[in-house]
């Protein structure tokens, strides 16, 4: 062995003894079981629509679903994801029928179902608006793991600080991953067929 591969190679047995040291601690404390399961997204949930028909989780099922949660009195995200999410249901053309677009409140206190549907109006009409009883909604957003937040106003009024993500499920009602809406309509919903 020469003088210059030397180092080399007690840099890479040192390196190898550590991650086998980290694997071995991992076993021995139960860590590892929380490495290889992590959170899960998603789960059950019972919800009601703009239309006042009941939406569980068993409605993902058989068509991949975008989700969306906000909240109507929001002044600039959800206005402009939800018409994002409205262009790309434009571009899938006939297939916008076997795709499931919900958008869940954050803010159950004011979006009652009227509300959602008044709201909804003025977007594409296969966007389903889902609302419930506080806890229904509380029950849905931990699933999800979304953050919400109510955060008072000077006025006495209040808005929502939430997650802004679109959550792409599949067929089979399991997460995928956060949909990308920064990109053209038609490059977006030729993502979303793959999932039809």
């Amino acid at each position: 062995m020469d003088r210059t591969t030397r180092p080399l190679v007690i840099v890479a047995a040192f390196s190898a003894s550590l991650v086998v040291g980290l694997l071995v601690m991992l076993w021995a404390t139960g860590g590892w079981r929380n490495v290889a399961a992590p959170a899960a997204i998603g789960g059950p949930f019972q919800l009601t629509d703009q239309s006042g028909q009941t939406v569980t989780e068993k409605n993902l099922q058989g068509h991949p679903t975008l989700i969306f949660f906000g909240f109507t009195h929001c002044p600039d995200v959800c206005p402009t994801s939800l018409f994002e999410i409205s262009e790309v249901l434009k571009a899938l053309g006939k297939d916008a029928d076997q795709v499931n677009a919900y958008f869940i409140s954050v803010d159950p206190e004011r979006d009652t179902t009227e509300a959602m549907k008044d709201y909804l109006s003025s977007f594409d009409p296969h966007l389903t608006g889902l609302t419930g009883t506080p806890d229904q909604v509380a029950k849905v957003i931990s699933a999800y793991r979304v953050y919400a937040k109510k955060v008072p106003l000077k006025d006495g009024d209040y808005t929502m600080d939430h997650t802004a993500l679109i959550y792409l499920m599949d067929r089979d009602g399991k997460f995928v991953s956060p949909f990308n809406l920064k990109r053209t309509p038609d490059q977006a919903a030729a993502d979303l067929k793959h999932y039809l």
